[in-house]
């Protein structure tokens, strides 16, 4: 199966629209503090025009289930990301996909990643970098090849400064179940046409070649 694309960090339907012409497989609104933060009225007016082609995430950071609950009430098939310090029980509570965000520190092993992520059965792990008081949009990325060999018995995500230069390396190394970019298809803060497209294309050309 071919490594799929999440483009995170959409703010308003203009970038929800262009997400979806580029041809990913799913759009990440941020509701929790971030630069990137949706706004409930941008919320609702992609709810009314999004596509069954595409898949919403709705991203949250150490949340109260009645957040989460309201959100899907606009977005009934949304997947639930949890980027905080959230426990296993939380996780498992939610229902539905759930994709739990593991920060990989720079002295982590694979070992005590595997650890972490055990800890989490049932949800879809997405790999991202630590950086002391953020939960995600780092821009910078990890190691990959620590968490390789999980990605090859249990479905992964990985975040983390991926870029339209850099996803092609971070896909061959990992073969993950799908790759998520946020900063890194943007331009002053905003959702970049030509990197979002690039970025897209680059993922799908590892398995055309």
């Amino acid at each position: 199966m071919s490594t799929r694309v999440k483009i995170c960090g959409c703010t308003s339907w203009e970038d929800v629209e262009l997400v979806v012409d580029a041809g990913a497989d799913a759009f990440g609104m941020i509701f929790a503090p971030s630069p990137r933060r949706i706004t409930w009225e941008a919320a609702e007016r992609i709810a009314m025009r999004v596509p069954s082609t595409i898949t919403p995430v709705g991203v949250f950071v150490n949340p109260a289930r009645h957040d989460i609950e309201r959100v899907r009430a606009l977005f009934p098939t949304m997947l639930v990301q949890l980027s905080g310090h959230e426990p296993p029980a939380f996780a498992a509570s939610v229902g539905g996909t759930v994709i739990k965000t593991i920060h990989v520190g720079a002295d982590d092993t694979t070992a005590k990643i595997e650890t972490t992520c055990n800890r989490y059965a049932g949800t879809l792990v997405m790999f991202d970098t630590h950086v002391n008081g953020m939960s995600g949009g780092t821009g910078i990325p990890f190691q990959w090849e620590r968490i390789a060999s999980i990605a090859r018995w249990r479905p992964s995500m990985v975040a983390g400064g991926l870029t339209p230069e850099n996803v092609v390396g971070c896909v061959r190394a990992v073969r993950p179940f799908a790759v998520d970019v946020r900063s890194g298809v943007e331009t002053n803060g905003k959702k970049d046409e030509e990197k979002v497209r690039a970025f897209v294309r680059a993922v799908r050309e590892c398995y055309a070649a």
